[in-house]
């Protein structure tokens, strides 16, 4: 019988068809775990890639590490996130204006 993927090995799946270069909008939901399985810096598939968050974060990076957390620095899904050197926050509302 076929195994079900989990929402981790799809959220791979989808990092994995990222290109170099590209913009990528992480909507609410399966599409924030996308930022925890992107190559890190110094992978040799390590691919240039800016990552927004819909609530106003662009060059987000993956989820901090267990302790690390800062609550004030959240995805669209109200989880921890990180910030690459070189990001920024802003208002929900113009992140909203920059998707269209």
């Amino acid at each position: 019988m076929i195994q079900p993927w989990t929402r981790d090995q799809m959220a791979a799946r989808v990092a994995r068809d990222i290109a170099e270069g590209m913009v990528v909008n992480l909507g609410i939901g399966l599409p924030t775990r996308v930022a925890n399985h992107l190559p890190k810096p110094g992978a040799a598939d390590f691919r240039e890639i800016i990552l927004q968050s819909e609530n106003g974060i662009l060059g987000m990076g993956p989820a901090p590490p267990p302790g690390e957390e800062d609550f004030d620095l959240i995805n669209a899904a109200k989880h921890p996130a990180t910030l690459l050197p070189g990001g920024c926050y802003f208002h929900h509302a113009d992140s909203f204006a920059m998707m269209r």
